[in-house]
């Protein structure tokens, strides 16, 4: 059996043949078609299959860190779904959000569909920590944590994404104003993006209670530069059905 032999082993005869043959195609106007070698959504390669990926992982952080009550949960009011989106697409500039509204208008729910709504946009970044004003006041407490105070406080801090529901329900004093603010103050700063829930309004006319009373005067005016306030209305959504 011959070896095979390339063109040039051939002579420029057969090299000029070849040579012919292509400027005559081309002459003819039979030019070689593009070449569709993209990788589609669903390869490797595509940024739709990675957000996708991206998207599942996320989701599944999302479930872990939800409790069960609200694993179910969605974002349904559009100022929330808004922010929701806002966030997944630049965390930096998205600010905060404020759900206020009395016992059971649904602020948590919208609050943990919110952080639902981002992970299913598959954000490059999705780091979450959702907790309540009380709970967040005991682990700060002296002996609240074997990591420390201060640690802790730093943690809150520094993670990109943080819900914190009830704020302002807890009994006023010095100590939880001055951790309220260094919390607040220093996300703000940071322009990390946080959820926050509350029974109180942002503030109230005629000397109702409201979030000024209970945190102060300097907290409440970081938050209302970069926070959106949404009013969440309607009865009690746990007593409905009830005798």
């Amino acid at each position: 059996m011959p070896e095979p032999q390339s063109i040039g082993a051939l002579g420029p005869s057969a090299l000029a043949n070849v040579m012919n043959g292509i400027r005559q195609k081309q002459a003819d106007g039979i030019t070689p078609g593009p070449i569709d070698d993209q990788p589609t959504p669903d390869e490797p390669g595509h940024p739709e299959y990675h957000r996708r990926r991206r998207a599942e992982w996320a989701l599944k952080r999302w479930e872990t860190a939800t409790p069960p009550r609200y694993r179910r949960a969605d974002a349904t009011h559009p100022d929330v779904q808004q922010w929701a989106d806002d966030v997944a697409a630049d965390p930096d500039t998205a600010g905060s959000l404020l759900l206020t509204g009395t016992t059971g208008t649904g602020k948590t729910y919208q609050a943990y569909g919110a952080l639902r709504r981002i992970a299913a946009a598959g954000p490059r970044v999705y780091e979450i920590r959702a907790t309540t004003a009380a709970d967040m006041y005991g682990l700060l407490r002296p002996k609240g944590s074997e990591r420390g105070t201060e640690e802790e406080l730093r943690r809150l801090v520094r993670v990109p994404l943080l819900v914190l529901d009830d704020l302002g329900s807890a009994k006023a004093s010095e100590w939880t104003e001055e951790v309220t603010y260094r919390l607040i103050n220093e996300r703000y700063n940071a322009c990390r993006p946080t959820l926050y829930t509350s029974n109180l309004p942002a503030r109230a006319a005629n000397g109702a209670p409201d979030l000024t009373s209970a945190l102060g005067e300097r907290i409440v005016s970081r938050l209302s530069e970069d926070t959106r306030v949404v009013a969440m209305t309607g009865t009690d959504r746990r007593r409905r059905g009830a005798a």
